[in-house]
């Protein structure tokens, strides 16, 4: 039979105590331990029960690093199961704590995704596709999701894409209008808004060039084309020249029309 010795308060940790059976030191205990099991000193206990304290103890150790995990943010399942298992806790005590943690209503897979759908639409910067792949990515279940995505209705979507697509109209003055349109949609899907949205931003949205910001942009894009092509002379130079310009989205009648003031020039 074991017989607990001695039991004393660990230096660094008052809620942690170093249990001694056999007048030999024998494992750490968190308080919560100490008083699930009534451990004292003198206490009999059997190997099966020392078994059982020594995994309480793992169960509450990592239950305490979770909460601390916890108290940064509100996480989802998945992560605090990546983080124990960081911590290299074993997978049957995971359950056990992820169990606990459900129970105390500390976790919530739904609750995650409201209130992480909330925070992205509040951002303004991310359609629902992207948000979408971000909570599965997080293994959130697509029940949830969907349940969650309410929280981000079209209107929202719509302002949010209009914004975006704005804002890129502002940066990108060297570009044709027909490059400019395609990177829109390339920008706004990647960010995340489905095409129905898409589409409707590219009325709402005035990105169609007046005849000098056109020309305008031609000719910087011009200016980049002659730098490159400048050793070239002749025909080769010109069409060069105007093939780089035409991928760039220019029309040929406009493109024509520069290489012709500048041939006069």
């Amino acid at each position: 039979m074991l017989v607990i010795t001695k039991i004393s308060t660990q230096k660094n940790n008052s809620d942690r105590f170093n249990l001694y059976v056999n007048e030999k030191f024998t494992c750490g205990v968190d308080a919560d331990v100490l008083v699930k099991f009534n451990l004292q000193k003198g206490k009999e206990i059997s190997k099966l029960e020392l078994s059982e304290i020594m995994y309480a103890d793992e169960c509450q150790k990592a239950f305490n690093q979770a909460i601390v995990y916890l108290s940064y943010r509100m996480r989802a399942e998945s992560e605090i199961r990546t983080y124990l298992k960081q911590k290299d806790v074993g997978q049957a005590v995971i359950d056990e704590v992820v169990h606990r943690l459900h129970r105390q209503k500390y976790l919530d897979d739904q609750e995650f995704a409201n209130a992480y759908v909330r925070t992205q639409v509040n951002g303004g910067k991310k359609g629902p596709n992207v948000i979408k792949q971000e909570l599965k990515q997080k293994k959130i279940n697509d029940q949830y999701i969907d349940e969650a995505l309410t929280f981000y209705p079209e209107s929202k979507q719509i302002e949010h894409a209009i914004h975006l697509g704005e804002k890129l109209v502002k940066q990108q003055k060297k570009l044709s209008e027909k490059i400019l349109k395609q990177k829109m949609e390339q920008t706004l899907m990647i960010k995340g808004f489905p095409y129905s949205i898409i589409s409707i931003v590219m009325e709402e949205i005035e990105y169609e060039r007046d005849g000098d910001e056109e020309w305008d942009a031609l000719v910087i894009q011009f200016e980049k084309a002659d730098r490159k092509f400048r050793s070239l002379q002749g025909y080769e130079y010109k069409m060069k020249v105007k093939n780089f310009l035409y991928r760039k989205g220019f029309p040929l009648e406009l493109i024509d029309q520069l290489l012709a003031e500048k041939e006069e020039a």
